[in-house]
């Protein structure tokens, strides 16, 4: 297998369909196969050409792991499902941490006001100030 260096951003289809079957190591039409199933859905230059970028090169590579697994190309589109599925839940999961500890930090803030404020008020109440 060829090294992985990134030849873009990732994201941006920059291989042809012969480039991308050879870097993940399987033919053309299987390639097609699967995009035939929904399991991969390369970028189209305006004139139709199928482009591939590297997240789909690595996108390849998991459904030929799965395939040796000996998972079928049903079975295949519904692990790749929830495992974007479960991508998206542990990244809201992050941001979530990340907003309540956020809110704990205000909460924490208003609190110490708060008992200032009512300190406050005491001593005004008993004639202190």
């Amino acid at each position: 297998m060829p090294p992985s260096v990134a030849a873009s951003d990732g994201l941006t289809g920059v291989y042809g369909i012969t480039v991308a079957a050879e870097l993940a190591g399987m033919s053309v039409q299987a390639l097609r196969l699967y995009e035939r199933k929904g399991l991969l859905e390369p970028t189209r230059t305006s004139g139709g050409t199928r482009r591939y970028s590297d997240t789909d090169i690595a996108r390849l590579r998991r459904i030929s792991a799965l395939i040796n697994d000996g998972i079928n190309l049903t079975g295949i589109a519904r692990v790749l499902g929830l495992e974007a599925d479960n991508t998206d839940l542990h990244t809201n999961n992050s941001t979530l941490r990340a907003r309540n500890t956020a809110l704990s930090t205000s909460n924490a803030a208003l609190r110490a006001t708060n008992t200032d404020l009512e300190n406050n008020i005491a001593a005004l109440r008993t004639g202190r100030s």
